[in-house]
C-alpha cells in the first residue's frame, strides 16, 4: 500500500478532471437553454466545481471530527444494544416506561404525561 502512495495525487486530479468534465457538459447542456447562460469551458467548469465543494461540502473527505462523533455514536448505540440483550423482559418493560413517562430522563415540557393500562388497553391521564 506504501509502494502506491505517489498514486494518489495523480488519481486525485484524474477524478477532479473527470467531475470537472461533467459539469461541463451538465452546464453547457442545460444552463443556456433553460436560463440563457453562456457555455463555459473545462478550466470554468473545474473552477465552478471547486468553488461548490468549498460552499458546500469538504471534496468528500469526513474531517476527524466527524470520523470521531461517528466512531463514538456507533460505540453508543453498540453499548446500548449490549445492555439491551442482558436485560430481562420485565426489566426492557420497566425501561420502556421510564422512557415513554419522561421522554429520555426528564419531563415532557410540551404536554401531559399519559400512561397506559397495558391490561385494559387505555389511556389514563
Amino acid at each position: 500500500m506504501k509502494k502506491l502512495r505517489f498514486l494518489m495525487p495523480i488519481w486525485f486530479l484524474v477524478i477532479a478532471s473527470a467531475f470537472s468534465v461533467i459539469v461541463m457538459l451538465l452546464w453547457n447542456w442545460l444552463m443556456p437553454n433553460i436560463f440563457g447562460f453562456t457555455a463555459i469551458n473545462f478550466w470554468q467548469a473545474l473552477g465552478l466545481f471547486a468553488l461548490t465543494r468549498v460552499l458546500f461540502g469538504n471534496f468528500g473527505f469526513l474531517d476527524k471530527a466527524k470520523r470521531m462523533h461517528k466512531m463514538h455514536h456507533d460505540e453508543k448505540a453498540n453499548s446500548m444494544l449490549q445492555k439491551w440483550t442482558k436485560m430481562s423482559d420485565e426489566q426492557r418493560k420497566e425501561f420502556i416506561e421510564r422512557r415513554r413517562k419522561f421522554g429520555f430522563g426528564h419531563p415532557h415540557p410540551f404536554c401531559d404525561v399519559k400512561e397506559y393500562d397495558e391490561e385494559r388497553g387505555t389511556e389514563d391521564n
